[in-house]
């Protein structure tokens, strides 16, 4: 029956030192869970089943629909886990709040807070609220919202992150783009000129270039550099790039090593800043787009930053994507070990 659900783990699962986070990114759209096809599953999982799994699916949703993304699901199911073992309490003592949430009475109504999609809205509502939620781990950000410790949360985020990710529909979840080089270099010159993509002058001009139809020896960009910068563009409010084809600029200081010149250049872009927050490689916002990427790209492709990622004890379970060392300013993306095409639409 939970296949029907999920096949596998979806998404980027990471693991942290006594914590477990999961990424945003399962592709490129986020789908409902079915909540009758949870209602009716006869197992458990992470030990927890039946009206405890239908909450959990219930907050998932709320998530989805607030356009929150899966980084948000984690963060509530982990309070929830917390808070009530993700059952809907229904009376208090006087030091508990009602809900799956254990909302006080400064949350909403007794009714509100006993609905799990109100509570849900109540959640996120104020998960919004948190500055730069999206670059704390669930833990903390759970922390901020509720006031109570961290030790509980981070307990919790193991068995939400199964949950979550075995909940998670694995049907739609392709990424609807372009395999024309063209017409993706003219998707991100109109996100240029609207102020939502920055590329770096040598990176910009090579993608203008591409969009007037021109052919520059050196300067070219793989196709599937240039969808996964427009996918990025669709994703986020803000992306900025600072490098693609290192031939193009005649910086090549590995004498042909560097994965930005390999196989003619162009293979590779080096995301610098998201959302006009700069990127150390192990950042939420970094995790994000490879949990997006990770799914849709071929085996063998690369990502950088494994270094700042291990610094800050975050190990990626990753589907595709394998790992090297780079510096912890920008997040590395890179396909010259692979001739595999992106599972898009």
């Amino acid at each position: 029956m939970l296949k029907a659900i999920a096949v596998g783990v979806t998404g980027v699962l990471l693991s942290l030192v006594g914590a477990v986070v999961m990424s945003s990114g399962t592709g490129c759209t986020a789908q409902p869970v079915d909540v009758d096809q949870v209602a009716a599953l006869d197992t458990a999982i992470a030990g927890y089943s039946d009206d405890q799994l239908v909450n959990a699916a219930i907050i998932m949703n709320v998530a989805t629909a607030r356009g929150l993304g899966q980084q948000a699901q984690i963060v509530g199911v982990t309070t929830a886990i917390a808070q009530t073992g993700l059952r809907n309490q229904t009376a208090t003592d006087g030091s508990t709040g009602l809900g799956v949430f254990a909302q006080g009475a400064a949350w909403g109504s007794a009714e509100q807070r006993l609905d799990p999609a109100h509570a849900a809205l109540l959640f996120y509502a104020r998960l919004e609220q948190v500055p730069n939620w999206q670059t704390l781990t669930p833990a903390a950000a759970a922390t901020q919202i509720t006031g109570h410790g961290a030790a509980d949360y981070t307990a919790a985020l193991k068995p939400a992150t199964e949950i979550v990710s075995t909940l998670t529909p694995t049907e739609g979840q392709g990424c609807q783009v372009s395999g024309d080089s063209q017409a993706l270099a003219l998707e991100l010159v109109q996100a240029m000129d609207g102020g939502t993509f920055t590329a770096l002058t040598d990176p910009e001009q090579q993608i203008r270039w591409i969009a007037e139809g021109r052919t520059i020896s050196d300067c070219g960009i793989d196709v599937r550099t240039l969808q996964v910068m427009v996918l990025a563009t669709r994703q986020f409010d803000r992306v900025g790039v600072s490098s693609i084809n290192r031939l193009c600029t005649h910086d090549d200081a590995g004498g042909g090593t560097l994965p930005h010149v390999r196989e003619g250049g162009g293979k590779s872009v080096d995301f610098y800043m998201l959302d006009d927050i700069p990127l150390t490689g192990a950042d939420g916002l970094t995790l994000r787009l490879i949990g997006m990427l990770d799914p849709i790209v071929p085996a063998e492709s690369r990502i950088g930053q494994s270094n700042c990622r291990d610094a800050d004890g975050v190990n990626l379970g990753l589907q595709h994507f394998t790992e090297f060392t780079d510096t912890c300013n920008h997040l590395h993306v890179d396909f010259a070990d692979t001739d595999g095409a992106l599972t898009v639409g």
